[in-house]
């Protein structure tokens, strides 16, 4: 996996927690900020697709989708 440097602004009580959190369990501050937003990049994927469901957009049922695939 590529990485890339990011310069970003936090306030001081978050670096304060990333700081006991990387202390505590022996890991790189980077570690804990990207596993961090990996969980969070899930919570996301669930409220968009909460979003869509509400946004009452268009389905199909199963059948259908097989049909306009062919299979």
């Amino acid at each position: 996996m590529s990485t890339v440097r990011l310069n970003i602004t936090l306030p001081a009580s978050v670096n304060e927690d990333i700081n006991h959190y990387a202390k505590e369990l022996n890991e790189k501050k980077s570690h804990i900020i990207s596993s961090a937003l990996d969980m969070y990049f899930d919570y996301l994927d669930i409220r968009v697709a909460e979003k869509r469901l509400n946004d009452n957009e268009p389905t199909i049922s199963l059948e259908e989708l097989r049909k306009e695939l062919g299979l």
